[in-house]
């Protein structure tokens, strides 16, 4: 047995742009798969037109609240497939994303990982932001509490400033507007924030501005898919 972790696209209609032949060759060798969602991976898996029946594959969720032993069981009862393959919602496998219990749990058992090249809002924010990228940080998401967030923000600038090293994070896209509010009041006028938005989509940007410059011109980022960083 073997894992594919199997990247999807990150904007809608962008598959033949993203996804690469390596790709599509491991989807046609795959009968099995642990995924975020089974619908969007049927959808997602019929989309490419690749000439597979969908009602003949296996598909078990992985969700942020899948426990480890129903990985294990999918292991033990699938252990005469060959490739087993891991899908998320967005994005790759295992970055920020449930995918890791696969992969963890598949480590442990000695099954051969095999990880494929595709599209990452995480890397390709950290690539387009112009900050470094030998020293970086995936933060996740900022406290909601106001004040709390408020204090995560001063704290990230303050980092920035002394170590140089890039701070990533993300927002659910409907308070995008506000944590962009925050990061221009609570980071000094001449930090750099980089807002990644609607990445790999034709509507899509990487900017890099100074917080002061920001606050001239802030762009309406409600709910779009963003990435944040602060760096130098």
């Amino acid at each position: 047995m073997k894992i594919f972790l199997i990247p999807c696209p990150i904007a809608e209609n962008t598959s033949s742009e993203v996804l690469s032949p390596q790709i599509l060759a491991a989807l046609q060798q795959t009968t099995h798969f642990l995924v975020e969602n089974v619908r969007t991976a049927r959808r997602f898996i019929s989309e490419l037109k690749l000439g597979i029946q969908i009602d003949s594959l296996v598909f078990e969720v992985l969700d942020k609240d899948t426990q480890p032993k129903t990985v294990t069981d999918f292991y033990k009862k699938h252990s005469s497939v060959e490739y087993i393959g891991v899908i998320s919602e967005a994005g790759c496998p295992g970055v920020a994303d449930p995918g890791a219990l696969a992969v963890s749990i598949a480590q442990q058992q000695n099954i051969e990982v095999i990880p494929l090249v595709g599209p990452s809002s995480i890397l390709l924010g950290l690539m387009g932001s112009g900050f470094s990228g030998q020293s970086f940080a995936f933060i996740g998401y900022l406290p909601i509490d106001k004040a709390a967030r408020i204090r995560k923000i001063e704290q990230l600038d303050r980092d920035v400033a002394k170590w140089g090293q890039t701070q990533i994070f993300i927002e659910t896209p409907y308070r995008n507007n506000s944590l962009l509010e925050d990061l221009i009041t609570q980071c000094a006028p001449d930090s750099f924030i980089c807002i990644a938005c609607d990445i790999t989509a034709p509507t899509g940007f990487v900017q890099t501005k100074k917080a002061s410059d920001w606050a001239k011109a802030q762009p309406d980022l409600h709910k779009k898919p963003c990435i944040f960083l602060l760096g130098k």
